[in-house]
């Protein structure tokens, strides 16, 4: 099974490919949307999942934020060219068939976590696919996380093993980290 965080990956795609450079004739930015798909097209090629979703955050507001209000309170504003990409980065994935995600009061990473944990239950090997080290608490011998490096071209693969060889630390402990 195959695990995007939708946001983390558009994110970097959008940081990765300069705006001015892509773009439809009506002027909608498309950067994050040639990054995403390029990536998308790239770990389905090279790890050929049975089963795939792409997890995306909701809005800001999370029950977490509900319980402190200080929550990511310092995140910057989501640039004006990049907020229009979210909704196209959906309808490239219903083209194609892949299941998005969107759980209200919950981001990306939580659903994530559960369908990952859920997985496992039953035995299936999970990849996931995300920019946010936090993930790297998730690795066991069944999850496998894949971070991206050079943009969202280039993927470095942690498994148990490699959480310990880079960190010094096991997945469990990451969280303390």
């Amino acid at each position: 099974m195959l695990l995007v965080d939708g946001h983390s990956m558009a994110y970097r795609a959008f940081y990765s490919h300069p705006v001015e450079n892509f773009s439809t004739t009506t002027g909608q930015p498309t950067n994050a949307v040639y990054g995403f798909t390029s990536m998308m097209i790239k770990v389905l090629t090279d790890e050929t999942p049975t089963h795939i979703a792409v997890a995306f955050d909701v809005s800001r507001t999370t029950f977490r934020s509900a319980i402190f209000a200080d929550y990511k309170a310092n995140r910057t504003k989501t640039p004006d060219d990049f907020r229009g990409q979210v909704s196209l980065i959906k309808e490239v994935l219903a083209a194609l068939r892949i299941t998005a995600i969107e759980v209200d009061g919950y981001e990306a990473d939580d659903v994530i976590a559960t369908l990952a944990t859920e997985a496992t239950e039953v035995g299936m090997q999970v990849l996931i696919c995300t920019g946010d080290r936090d993930a790297l608490q998730l690795v066991n011998p069944l999850v496998t996380v894949l971070y991206p490096h050079r943009g969202v071209t280039g993927m470095t693969r942690f498994t148990p093993g490699e959480v310990e060889a880079k960190y010094g630390l096991t997945p469990a402990q990451y969280p303390d980290f």
